[in-house]
């Protein structure tokens, strides 16, 4: 009651005055969402001009379920009802508000190749009912009088629209069987190339090899991408031409009102939303403007591809619909009905429906691909005057002679060109604009290698002896905690030796600080090869244990919740410390172990938790180094030898891991889905360039059992170390090097004598 009273004025009728206050706060909400599609659209224009792929693929404006959201505030103005909108403002707001959903259809078509076919078909039906919404209460608001001026601009936005939806609607009907005949074309190729490696294998260097199937490859990949699929299609390319006739029509709206303001009249007073209407008019009007770049871009590009093979192709040729655009349609008209009706001839009648409706689709569907060819072959030849007139002033000013870039020099990468039906003029044009990517993206790789990581490898990895490190770091003489002993990753030895360096006693900082820098530029591609070689996910427990150990460790200096700064100011050895850290890695283990033992005794020790696991870790790794180093740890003056035979652990694990980069470089080409086959492929090249002077300098002078085009996980090294007794007894940890130091290789060299 009190509410109802607060309503209504001292007549008893409805006060309204205060329902318009919050009107500019939502007007600077429309702003909001807007200048988030603007930002969207520049970022995609950056990256695309970055990466000089002039067919923009969309990166950050897809259609997806939170750019239907923004989409669907920045259009609040369209679907506003009963809003007053007296003034010229007002109205161009209105009309910026229905030209910005033509640039989002237009501007995301290429997103439609991104995510799965059920969700692509759902992401469009919403934007389906989103226009449809649109037209009609823009119709609505033109019965009202809401809409009273640039009535025609709107008739022709609204029109737009449709065609716009219509193209959007036809492209995800075919997309499916797009990537079903590149996924079958990529696969035929992928198996001659992969006979072609087997053949090669042994001839040439390494990085030349991988470079050059990475070419083969990236020429497969991104020709075959769903984004560049749809970027090259006759559907994209219209779509670019409509949306640059409604920013047309928005922009002679806009230049009417201003320039010939005798051509249009409008009404005195101001709109709910005051001051905030021409906030919103501004950045719609600007994102209209940076969003109709792409799609013009794409438009020219393929019109000026085209343009050289139009006069060879006859007029029935050029508007032949290929058969991927409706075997969908033609698959679900000729299958039967998925319900079951029992009466005969309701499910003939309901069957006969379907055939009708169908039927319709499919001459709808060939119609709209042919108005798609009809606005391209109607833009390409205006293109071609304009390209003959630029090439004769060209021959004019400079003379004839033009310097062909000639093929000889380069790879010959045609049958690599992955393509569909009608783009067979495309494959000389896609191999020019792609044929150097690959050089482009190692160059840009070695402009970043790990510098710190190369100079630990040259400096203290024993490549000559095998990686030695990796058969030392953990002794099997070390009795178990466990009746079962869990496997190691690459990275969990890795990041529990830098915590053991981190807490010894008298270590000077800047070397701390320079190794967990190496690490931190190591442990990238560390993780790259166990993302890639653990395909099964059976180590993914350790390689989130080594995760937290090395977050903790590089942040806080610490280990799990043992603080290593305070640790090596109160031990005065490193044998004092390293029984510390066992002792500490042990309480711990033990803690979590029982605090966990319902899940331990389940699962495989691989899939410990993460605490257990590096606790186990630390203990096993102090405890080898204790028995295989006694007499130099126990002295309070030999940290930095206990350091140096630390650090040559971590340099030869981080080798014996690097060695399997060639293998994982090649491997992510091979097992990848089609949406991110590009990314995969573009980051493998990046990598190569990244670390080629690492794989050339670990193919020379690694020992004759290093097989680089096989993958293997550390378990594999420490047996092989195993089996060739490159793991140091017992009886021979005691001996000393000036009475102090054990020499690791000298060590070496004597167990390799043993027989």
């Amino acid at each position: 009651m009190k509410m109802a009273k607060n309503m209504c004025n001292s007549e008893g009728n409805l006060d309204d005055k205060s329902f318009s206050k919050p009107m500019p706060w939502i007007g600077i909400y429309i702003a909001s969402a807007s200048l988030l599609c603007f930002i969207s659209f520049s970022a995609d224009l950056i990256k695309g001009f970055k990466a000089r792929k002039l067919w923009f693929p969309c990166k950050y404006f897809c259609l997806n379920a939170t750019s239907l959201t923004i989409i669907a505030i920045s259009v609040k103005l369209s679907v506003d009802l009963n809003t007053p909108m007296p003034h010229r403002h007002d109205q161009l707001a209105k009309l910026a508000s229905s030209a910005i959903i033509c640039t989002v259809m237009a501007n995301s078509m290429p997103s439609l190749g991104v995510t799965q076919t059920h969700e692509t078909m759902m992401n469009v039906m919403a934007m389906a009912i989103l226009v449809v919404t649109m037209i009609v209460n823009i119709c609505i608001q033109f019965a009202t009088g809401v809409i009273y001026e640039f009535w025609i601009e709107h008739g022709v936005i609204m029109f737009l629209m449709l065609i716009l939806l219509m193209i959007m609607s036809s492209s995800t009907l075919s997309l499916q069987k797009m990537k079903h005949y590149m996924e079958l074309k990529y696969k035929v190729n992928e198996e001659a190339l992969r006979e072609e490696s087997k053949q090669k294998q042994g001839f040439g260097n390494v990085t030349d090899k991988l470079r050059d199937e990475l070419m083969k490859y990236w020429m497969m990949a991104h020709t075959s991408s769903p984004q560049f699929l749809l970027g090259r299609s006759v559907s994209c390319t219209a779509s670019g031409a409509f949306c640059v006739l409604s920013t047309l029509t928005l922009l002679e709206g806009m230049l009417r009102s201003y320039l010939m303001p005798w051509s249009v009249k409008f009404c005195s007073g101001d709109s709910d939303y005051k001051w905030s209407i021409i906030l919103i008019l501004i950045v719609q009007a600007a994102a209209v403007g940076v969003g109709t770049i792409a799609p013009a871009f794409r438009w020219f590009f393929a019109v000026k591809y085209r343009c050289p093979n139009v006069r060879k192709r006859s007029c029935k040729k050029i508007f032949q619909v290929e058969s991927y655009w409706t075997d969908r349609l033609v698959v679900i008209r000729e299958s039967p009905i998925s319900f079951r009706i029992r009466n005969r001839w309701l499910r003939k009648l309901a069957h006969d429906v379907k055939l009708m409706i169908l039927c319709f689709c499919i001459k709808l569907q060939i119609g709209i691909v042919r108005l798609c060819i009809a606005a391209q072959f109607v833009s390409i030849y205006p293109m071609c005057w304009f390209l003959g007139f630029c090439e004769y002033f060209k021959n004019w000013k400079f003379g004839s002679s033009t310097s062909s870039l000639g093929t000889g020099t380069k790879h010959d990468l045609r049958r690599f060109v992955l393509h569909l039906e009608g783009e067979e003029e495309l494959v000389e044009v896609m191999m020019k604009e792609n044929w150097d990517a690959t050089m482009h993206w190692v160059q840009q790789g070695e402009k970043k290698q790990p510098k710190l990581v190369i100079e630990l490898l040259e400096k203290k990895c024993s490549i000559l002896q095998g990686f030695k490190g990796v058969g030392e770091f953990d002794c099997d003489e070390i009795l178990p905690l466990h009746g079962v002993e869990p496997p190691y990753s690459w990275s969990l030895p890795l990041v529990t030796l830098a915590s053991i360096i981190v807490a010894m006693p008298n270590i000077e900082k800047c070397l701390v600080k320079n190794l967990i820098s190496t690490l931190n530029e190591g442990l990238p591609y560390v993780k790259f090869i166990e993302k890639n070689i653990d395909q099964d996910r059976k180590i993914i427990k350790l390689r989130k244990a080594a995760e937290i150990v090395w977050l903790g460790t590089d942040l806080y200096r610490k280990w799990l919740d043992v603080d290593l700064y305070k640790l090596s100011l109160q031990n005065n050895s490193p044998k004092e410390t390293l029984e510390t850290l066992a002792d500490l890695a042990k309480a711990r283990y033990e803690k979590y172990k029982a605090k966990y033992n319902h899940i331990c005794i389940k699962v495989s020790p691989s899939a410990w938790p993460l605490k257990v696991l590096a606790s186990n870790a630390m203990y096993r790794i102090s405890k080898t180094i204790l028995l295989l180093n006694q007499d130099v740890v126990k002295d309070y003056s030999t940290s930095e030898k206990v350091f140096e035979v630390v650090i040559v652990m971590i340099s030869d694990i981080l080798g014996a891991c690097l060695t399997n980069l060639p293998h994982v470089i090649s491997r992510v080409c091979l097992n990848s889905g089609i949406e991110e086959r590009e990314d995969n492929v573009r980051e493998a090249v990046y990598v190569l360039g990244k670390t080629k002077k690492i794989i050339e300098m670990l193919e020379k002078r690694a020992f004759p059992s290093v097989d680089f085009c096989c993958g293997t996980n550390v378990e594999d090294w420490r047996l092989m170390h195993k089996e060739k007794r490159f793991c140091c007894p017992s009886g021979l940890s005691s001996m000393e090097e000036d009475d102090s130091y054990i020499d690791p290789s000298k060590l070496r060299d004597l167990c390799l004598n043993i027989d």
